[in-house]
């Protein structure tokens, strides 16, 4: 019999609504929904009904509480899906009472926030996983692959782009108090496929410029990346405009690009030859809030095997990683001359 993992969603929001739809398409036997908790007990029960989950909570304390969500710990994980500023507090919250995480991107608001995460389930040993989703994707995994067997040859320049209008459907995109803007929605996506190619490297040399929102978030930002052996990186992200959104690797040998929707791939482009990977099917009644939605299944896969396996992180999203995504936003950050509330002086 296969051991099933017992899923705790902290969050009723948008994305914990797409994450609830991707599990439910997977066996029972596999994946199950525990319970729900969100700051207002009414939503946790819409929520709950729409998503028929047997549980549902006012608070995120009384979910940490329910021994239903975490008394076996190696079947149960919380889904932390909250607003950027309360990953912090609900994650430490997890990892107080015993529970492995998975918690939604960016993982902190700064470098110290992250730490402090990693440290806290370090030290009490338990699972802690960014949830970057896109390295998890088939088409992601292909591209890992090809790289390290040298099908490229040696890798000159990586270039990312992730623009959309972001603004006009998500309103906390352009609010400072809930540490809004392009880098930390958008920007995370593409500094995880740079990292990716440089192995997890730090870079040498960091240069970032951009233009800040009327708001005070960033609303559009150009980061270049030097790392040591000479590879060159760039990113660019925009809450206001619609940029290429794609990726794509130079090598001696050729190149590889994931075309747009490269945050959640399903093609891949090597030397002009594409390869489609399809997504899961979903029954048609489902509906997402963003694009390619379904695909959250593969991380939730991959989190369910690292537990099976007793991993304390993910060999593919380390926490080491995480770190370094961490301080490379926010040194791009703090070139452009944005502090959050989080900031330490």
């Amino acid at each position: 019999m296969e051991t099933v993992l017992r899923w705790g969603l902290l969050s009723a929001g948008l994305i914990s609504h797409d994450f609830a739809t991707a599990l439910r398409s997977l066996p029972r036997s596999e994946h199950q929904i525990a319970a729900v908790a969100a700051r207002d007990l009414g939503r946790a029960q819409d929520f709950a009904r729409r998503h028929e989950i047997p549980k549902s909570y006012g608070s995120y304390e009384e979910l940490m509480k329910d021994p239903d969500v975490g008394s076996s710990p190696l079947a149960d994980v919380v889904y932390v899906a909250p607003q950027h500023p309360q990953h912090l507090g609900a994650v430490l919250q997890c990892l107080a009472a015993g529970k492995p995480v998975l918690c939604e991107k960016p993982l902190g608001v700064t470098t110290a926030e992250v730490r402090e995460m990693v440290a806290a389930a370090r030290a009490r040993g338990l699972f802690l996983m960014e949830a970057i989703w896109t390295r998890f994707f088939p088409a992601a995994e292909e591209l890992r692959a090809l790289l390290s067997q040298g099908i490229l040859g040696e890798v000159r320049l990586v270039r990312v782009d992730f623009g959309i209008e972001l603004e006009q459907f998500l309103d906390r995109s352009t609010d400072w108090a809930q540490a809004g803007g392009g880098l930390l929605d958008l920007g995370i996506y593409c500094i995880q496929y740079i990292s990716m190619v440089a192995g997890g490297r730090r870079p040498e040399k960091i240069h970032a410029v951009g233009l800040l929102h009327a708001k005070g978030v960033d609303d559009t930002v150009t980061t270049v990346l030097q790392y040591p052996g000479g590879l060159q990186a760039s990113f660019s992200c925009s809450i206001t405009t619609k940029l290429s959104n794609s990726f794509t690797v130079f090598g001696s040998k050729g190149e590889a690009e994931i075309p747009p929707f490269m945050h959640c791939p399903t093609e891949l482009v090597v030397n002009g030859k594409s390869t489609q990977f399809p997504l899961p099917k979903v029954a048609d009644t489902e509906k997402f809030n963003f694009s390619n939605s379904i695909g959250m299944v593969y991380e939730a896969q991959h989190v369910r095997q690292c537990l099976l396996q007793g991993l304390k992180e993910s060999p593919v999203m380390p926490l080491a990683e995480s770190e370094l995504l961490a301080d490379i936003l926010e040194e791009a950050r703090r070139q452009i001359g944005l502090r959050f509330l989080q900031d330490r002086a």
